[in-house]
């Protein structure tokens, strides 16, 4: 179970990362062409959400299953081991924060009025939430699975 749920994870990475590009990339042109806003952006919106939400919800199942992160905190070494910090609360935390700012900014620019404040919120929020995702994701595992 631990492992399947580990390659559905390690899946849904490149899912959160193409789908928050094409998110970001509509609303940059969106709002640097003064384009409307459109159903097809809706939709990419929407799918980056679903990804990030689907990539949190399997996060926290592996949070509380993981040998690494239970290891973390029965060693007492938490705060003073790099890896183990990073595993127990460097990647979850910030993972957290930048999934409730894509929430927040798909919220926020769906109650906005018109097209230009919608481009612009969500290119924002959008941004720096995948950002985050970004610095927080352990690439050397990511790209190189037998280190």
């Amino acid at each position: 179970m631990y492992s399947l749920l580990i390659t559905i994870h390690g899946i849904l990475r490149w899912g959160v990362l193409v789908g928050g590009l094409v998110a970001i990339s509509k609303s940059a042109a969106g709002l640097m062409y003064k384009k409307e806003y459109t159903a097809s952006q809706n939709r990419s919106h929407l799918s980056f959400l679903i990804f990030c939400h689907t990539q949190l919800l399997v996060g926290l199942i592996l949070y509380f299953i993981s040998p690494a992160v239970t290891q973390a905190f029965a060693s007492g070494e938490l705060m003073k081991n790099a890896e183990y910090r990073f595993v127990g609360v460097e990647h979850i935390a910030v993972m957290i924060i930048a999934i409730g700012l894509i929430q927040a900014g798909r919220t926020i620019s769906k109650k906005a009025v018109d097209s230009a404040s919608k481009h612009r919120k969500s290119l924002i929020f959008f941004s720096i939430g995948l950002l985050l995702i970004l610095s927080r994701i352990p690439w050397h595992k990511a790209l190189l699975p037998g280190m």
